[in-house]
């Protein structure tokens, strides 16, 4: 299955029922007087968050979603049925923007949230409701109301705890792989991861989420390589592991050009706790081990960590470290929950 995060989709919702125009008919009741119901509301266009989704996939092969006009409203007082609505399924963390995909709409970030993106058109009146003292055989009814149309994007920013950030080939997937269950593809050249993954990490009986994203170099905010368009789906972690190859000649200029991409794409990246390891530790030798920590530590101002995934070293150091950042955050997070409950109450 192909990955997708993100897609324009076309959304109308239904319009509104005509009223009807109808006089009550029945023998021995000379004046029955007017009898025609309202129409029925048109149906809405719905978004609502799932669970088991992790690609918008499905709206590669489908962008128009149309919900139903309301049905007529008929005679004896008869209101027609509301139209049947859409609903559009999307996985947890998308994004719905207007056509401009700058104007945000709404946010889907837990499991069951719904917004109704388009309201149906109001059914019209039907002729009994224009009856009055001076008017008792109204002829006229009201059309119902059009529905709402328009072109919107979804974008997925999946939701993980922690992400990976580092050049191409530093060791991100052979990392992922090494602690969680997922299988993404490792290979020694550029560029092997081409959408992000996910898996799950385990440590001291608890868990957290970790995000994969393809690799960055120089000039990635402004398109080079595969870009920065996958950088959206760490911008929701808690702390970032910035992982730097041992293979690098010059590994605090590795570390200044992701940094550099970092503060280049914005939206808070650059300011989330950071994790720094020095991966691939097992190509090294002590002295070289040594002298590249060293170098990467002047140009962070942190104590690097080292890290092979291949042989476990500091695996579990590493995974302590950062499950040490997502218990603060939430706790954080609890904390503020609490509070603002006690402020609603």
């Amino acid at each position: 299955m192909k990955f997708l995060d993100q897609a324009k989709v076309y959304i109308r919702s239904g319009d509104g029922g005509a009223g009807a125009v109808s006089f009550h008919r029945e023998k021995y009741i000379e004046f029955g007087g007017p009898d025609g119901g309202d129409g029925g509301r048109g149906g809405d266009v719905w978004l609502e968050a799932v669970d088991g989704l992790n690609t918008l996939i499905d709206y590669r092969y489908q962008q128009h979603f149309k919900a139903q006009t309301g049905v007529h409203g008929m005679g004896r007082n008869r209101t027609g049925a509301k139209g049947a609505d859409v609903v559009l399924k999307v996985p947890v963390g998308t994004q719905v923007f207007e056509e401009d995909n700058e104007t945000l709409i709404c946010d889907l970030t837990e499991v069951g949230q719904r917004f109704r993106l388009a309201a149906g058109g109001n059914g019209g009146f039907g002729n009994q409701h224009f009856k009055s003292s001076t008017n008792r055989a109204p002829r006229r009814a009201n059309p119902g109301l059009p529905g709402e149309e328009a072109w919107v994007w979804l974008r997925l920013k999946l939701i993980a705890d922690a992400g990976l950030v580092g050049l191409p080939n530093a060791g991100k997937s052979t990392f992922l792989a090494s602690v969680t269950a997922a299988k993404p593809k490792i290979a020694d050249y550029p560029f092997t991861t081409l959408h992000p993954n996910l898996g799950v990490v385990r440590v001291n009986a608890r868990e957290f989420v970790l995000a994969d994203i393809p690799g960055l170099i120089e000039g990635a905010h402004m398109g080079v390589g595969i870009g920065d368009r996958f950088l959206g789906h760490v911008e929701r972690t808690r702390v970032l592991l910035h992982l730097v190859s041992s293979r690098e000649e010059d590994v605090a200029a590795a570390y200044r050009t992701v940094r550099g991409e970092l503060e280049a794409y914005g939206h808070g990246l650059d300011e989330k706790p950071e994790v720094l390891a020095l991966s691939q530790a097992d190509l090294l030798d002590e002295d070289e081990r040594t002298e590249k920590l060293a170098a990467l530590r002047e140009a962070s101002g942190t104590q690097p960590l080292l890290l092979s995934a291949a042989t476990k070293e500091g695996v579990e150091g590493v995974l302590r470290a950062l499950m040490r950042f997502i218990e603060e955050a939430r706790t954080e997070e609890a904390g503020a929950e609490i509070v603002d409950d006690r402020w609603q109450k």
